[in-house]
């Protein structure tokens, strides 16, 4: 048995120096080797491929984005998580921006190969940019006669134009529609899914589909995507509740402490219902709402916001189903979504405090639920966002008590005041005085107060997608508030990045609205604050 044993052993010591050699002195060229991808999409998952080495080894696949480049000493890449595998393919996080991987191999004494060139996700990188196709209707698995299209989310796109068509059109993406094949089309579509009513084409085997993105005045942004065909089979069974909204989640998606539901609606419904509950519902697709639900409210549109912080550890559930006019419920209700929220320390690090610009959104119709828009997004830190959409300045003040001291972060940074600033009836003072008192709470509770300036907004851009006014004298305001920040012992200045070039309004690349950063925006605040993180963050 001792022989054996021995034997075993120098077996063992045998391969780890033949292992070690070889990774070491690179005997088999590794090093060299460049590795060959591609990718493989289905359903909206994205799998990266690459040639195995020819070697015993595993592989780190690192997701990045680009930095905007508009802060000086800033890193090419922010990085956004890293996964590792013995296969030779991988599946992606998602994403809702253009994203970057990088593949590296190890062995067992370290790394083998240096990491990839840069790996563009090719849902993003067409150009002109055109949306992808998430739901496919073949011959083998044709749609119902009221099928929910779906596909991947363009970056700041407002609306979506979806164009039904007899036959393959005569060219393939452009910006018009297909005079020979074209049988109809909708703009008003506002979220990255629609569901058609077909029951007009029945009596066909199939028809076309495609979509663009458009922006805020209804022109296109890029063009249609690859029309594709759509099999119908009237037999099928219809859908009976709205399709929950989670396709294009960024990579270690966190729902905000404020939290927001968002779904692909059900066709000719005239609101929802929403119900919460800390465990899975007893009746999965039932048509009753659970006595166990811990909140529960009726909204219309495509997206509801808590109106309570959800900060404590644990499980939720979250479904939604469709009411008519008359308040009766429309079907089922939908799948059943999940979010964690993580057990926190008893201090947090840095917690983030303010309005819908820190709660996230963007783009008219994107809901703080698509984390691409929301600056935290980008830090290189952990965070925890405190932020709440609709607050003025006296609004994030009345809730620091409950919102704030629970956590007690070490250090809060404080955005808030850009809804009191165009607002005619709400002064610069009270801002000050707002921003003062949030600052002596701070001070009182051992938290170290970091403000943030206050951007520009655009009124002309604020009066186009909210149909309302900006107070006159905004400018004179947003001097006021900001000399004070500017006072304070830690604050981070904002606003000289996103002026115009007349200097007078928040530019357009920014912003769609007017009001709150579009993804470059927030992209460049998260990027500034992380360029400054080592002179204020303790």
């Amino acid at each position: 048995m001792k022989k054996f044993f021995l034997f075993v052993f120098i077996i063992f010591c045998f391969t780890a120096f033949s292992a070690f050699m070889a990774e070491k002195t690179d005997l088999l060229g590794l090093r060299n080797m460049t590795l060959q991808t591609s990718f493989h999409e289905t359903d909206g998952h994205m799998v990266l491929s690459w040639d195995p080495l020819p070697y015993p080894c595993f592989y780190k696949v690192e997701t990045y984005s680009r930095t905007t480049g508009l802060v000086e000493g800033e890193p090419e890449y922010h990085f956004f998580a890293s996964g590792y595998t013995f296969d030779s393919t991988f599946e992606v996080p998602r994403s809702g921006i253009p994203t970057t991987y990088r593949v590296t191999a190890y062995g067992m004494f370290g790394q083998l190969t240096p990491p990839s060139e840069p790996i563009d996700n090719p849902i993003y990188a067409k150009a002109p940019a055109s949306p992808v196709t998430i739901y496919h209707y073949t011959e083998d698995h044709p749609a119902s006669l009221m099928p929910f299209l779906v596909w991947h989310a363009i970056p700041n796109a407002v609306c979506y134009e979806v164009e039904l068509l007899a036959g393959k059109p005569a060219q393939e993406g452009g910006i018009t529609h297909d005079k020979a094949n074209h049988l109809e089309s909708t703009n008003q579509i506002f979220t990255n899914g629609w569901q058609a009513d077909l029951k007009k084409y029945a009596n066909r085997k199939f028809i076309y589909w495609r979509v663009r993105a458009l922006d805020i005045h209804h022109n296109p942004m890029g063009e249609f995507s690859k029309a594709e065909e759509l099999h119908i089979n009237p037999d099928l069974p219809q859908p009976t509740a709205p399709l929950p909204n989670t396709f294009d989640q960024m990579p270690n998606f966190q729902m905000p402490v404020y939290p927001v539901y968002q779904w692909i609606p059900l066709h000719d419904a005239a609101r929802y219902e929403v119900e919460l509950l800390i465990h899975p519902p007893a009746e999965a697709h039932g048509t009753t709402a659970d006595a166990d639900a811990v909140w529960r409210n009726t909204v219309s549109g495509a997206a509801c916001y808590d109106e309570y912080a959800r900060p404590y550890a644990g499980d939720y559930y979250w479904r939604v189903r469709a009411v008519n006019q008359q308040g009766y419920t429309l079907g089922t209700w939908s799948d059943t979504e999940h979010f964690t929220m993580p057990e926190l320390p008893e201090r947090v690090p840095v917690a983030v405090l303010g309005d819908s610009i820190t709660h996230g959104g963007g783009a008219v119709s994107n809901s703080p639920a698509a984390l691409e828009y929301s600056y935290t997004t980008y830090f290189d830190f952990p965070y925890l966002n405190l932020g709440r959409s609709g607050d003025t300045s006296k609004m994030t003040l009345d809730r620091f008590d409950s919102d704030v001291l629970p956590f007690r972060p070490l250090n809060l940074l404080i955005l808030t005041g850009t809804n009191s600033l165009r607002s005619t009836t709400i002064s610069a003072e009270s801002v000050v005085n707002d921003l003062a008192t949030i600052r002596d709470k701070c001070l009182k509770n051992d938290i170290r107060p970091i403000f943030l300036t206050l951007m520009p907004v655009n009124p002309p851009n604020i009066q186009l997608a909210f149909q309302a006014p900006t107070d006159p004298n905004w400018q004179k305001k947003l001097a006021r508030i900001n000399g004070w920040i500017r006072q304070q012992d830690y604050y981070i200045d904002l606003e000289p990045y996103f002026y115009d070039p007349t200097h007078r309004f928040m530019d357009n690349k920014f912003s769609v609205d007017g009001l709150h950063p579009d993804i470059l925006g927030k992209q460049l605040m998260g990027e500034i604050i992380n360029m400054n993180q080592n002179k204020f963050l303790k």
